[in-house]
């Protein structure tokens, strides 16, 4: 109503896309997929549960990228577009004043299960497809990160490595590396200047009048004042 997206109502089916119309849309396939799957993971470490979206330039090199995880409750393509177009406005300015798309929108799940389309992954490609729209963007390739490996989904490319668990071969960093804190009183004090000794005193034996007299020193001459006798 007056041009206003107000979601889908009750009685509108989930958004989705069949496997064999996601082939029908022709959609472009990546030039180097092992290569591009490779570069996305050792960005972003995906765990299960993961969604990486990415943009690609007219070369087909990523400029934008993000990483995300959706709560599980949400499965229909409308939720899934609305995040992935926050996320690309996050990442990427929109193309929308060109006439026509020059970059790519590039979806990788990485999730439990078998490799092969599933509902879930239809809703996901319906979302791509029509944020990418949104965004100016021509919509891309949809791959799966699985315990089987990677997959393009659409075209059968596929390879064993990346996949879903290999985040966990990655180096670990925890805090144990870090060298222990020491209690406050036992922490040493900062390096400063060398402590300067005062000069001992030196000690004369006095044996006489007239050495103490000598070493008072000569006392300085005053006025004396005399008064008359009466």
């Amino acid at each position: 109503m007056n041009g206003i997206d107000r979601g889908p109502s009750r009685g509108d089916s989930p958004r989705t896309v069949t496997l064999q119309e996601w082939i029908d849309l022709g959609v472009p396939p990546l030039r180097a997929p092992r290569e591009f799957v490779t570069e996305l993971h050792q960005r972003h470490l995906p765990q299960p549960g993961t969604t990486v979206v990415a943009v690609l330039d007219a070369g087909h090199r990523a400029v934008a990228s993000a990483s995300f995880g959706i709560r599980p409750q949400f499965s229909d393509g409308w939720d899934h577009r609305n995040t992935l177009l926050s996320q690309l406005r996050r990442v990427t300015p929109h193309d929308l004043k060109r006439s026509a798309p020059s970059r790519t929108a590039v979806l990788l799940r990485c999730r439990e299960g078998v490799p092969d389309w599933t509902d879930q992954d239809g809703a996901w490609m319906w979302a791509l497809r029509a944020a990418a729209e949104l965004h100016g963007l021509r919509c891309g390739s949809y791959l799966t990160l699985t315990p089987a490996g990677w997959q393009s989904l659409g075209d059968g490319r596929r390879g064993r490595n990346p996949h879903s668990g290999s985040w966990a071969l990655g180096p670990i960093h925890t805090v144990t590396e870090l060298p222990p804190r020491l209690p406050r009183d036992l922490r040493p004090e900062p390096p400063g200047p060398p402590a300067v000794e005062p000069p001992a005193a030196v000690v004369v034996p006095v044996t006489s009048l007239s050495a103490l007299r000598a070493l008072e020193g000569p006392r300085e001459s005053q006025p004396v004042r005399r008064t008359a006798t009466r």
